[in-house]
């Protein structure tokens, strides 16, 4: 039977490669990470979020107070159609107009961002911006016209306002910090995997066991390093 060639990976030779390298990738970590939070900090332009929310109800003014059962499953089966209300062109190009905003409505929808909480009939609206009073204008201004066009739309009786957009008081990105972190591990990552690379696609004889691998024979003995022994 013919013998079939096998590479043995020794954890511990590699360990003490990585070892040897430990200054190195250190250095490499600390630059790319001050590269990353240097980047996050002075050349990205920050953004801000600013969130409104709004309930629905699914129901006619004239039907008896209180939500039955089956109010609910039908408003929760309609959520995902006021989400794409919301981000209509008609929705937003009426918001385009009445804010005389110099975008249009594409570059606009890039700023919203609609979520609807699982099992609730709450639609969250937020919108993106580089400064946090025109976010928190145009969230606002996006809710009352969306209202108006689900109200038009589904028939519903009515669209209450949970919560306001306020301009926000610190940047929602960059995340400087993670971005930092990642940055780090990013660097410490790369010089790790290019030493276990050339360790392993090292083919030089480095060890008194690698004579024996290679020629198949026993090994006598071994001359020692008389510099090492001073």
């Amino acid at each position: 039977m013919k013998e079939k060639d096998t590479i043995e990976i020794n954890v511990i030779q590699l360990l003490k490669a990585l070892w040897k390298k430990k200054l190195l990738i250190l250095l490499v970590a600390v630059v790319a990470g001050a590269a990353a939070f240097a980047y996050s900090s002075f050349v990205v332009k920050p953004e801000y979020r600013s969130t409104t929310r709004i309930y629905v109800v699914n129901r006619n003014q004239s039907d008896k107070t209180g939500l039955t059962n089956q109010d609910l499953q039908a408003g929760a089966s309609l959520v995902k159609d006021y989400r794409e209300i919301i981000l209509s062109q008609d929705v937003l190009e009426k918001v385009v107009a009445d804010l005389s905003l110099n975008i249009n409505a594409k570059i606009l929808a890039k700023k919203i961002q609609v979520t609807v909480p699982a099992d609730t009939r709450i639609v969250s609206i937020s919108v993106s911006d580089h400064k946090p009073d025109e976010a928190s204008r145009i969230a606002n201004a996006l809710r009352d016209v969306a209202a108006q066009k689900i109200i038009s739309v589904t028939r519903v009786s009515d669209v209450t306002t949970l919560e306001e957009a306020r301009p926000a008081t610190g940047p929602s990105s960059p995340n400087i910090r993670r971005n930092t972190l990642m940055g780090v591990g990013a660097g410490a990552g790369v010089v790790i995997v290019l030493v276990l690379l050339v360790e392993l696609l090292d083919d030089r004889v480095k060890r008194p066991e690698d004579i024996e691998d290679v020629m198949k024979i026993s090994l006598l003995g071994v001359i020692p390093d008389m510099d090492k022994l001073k």
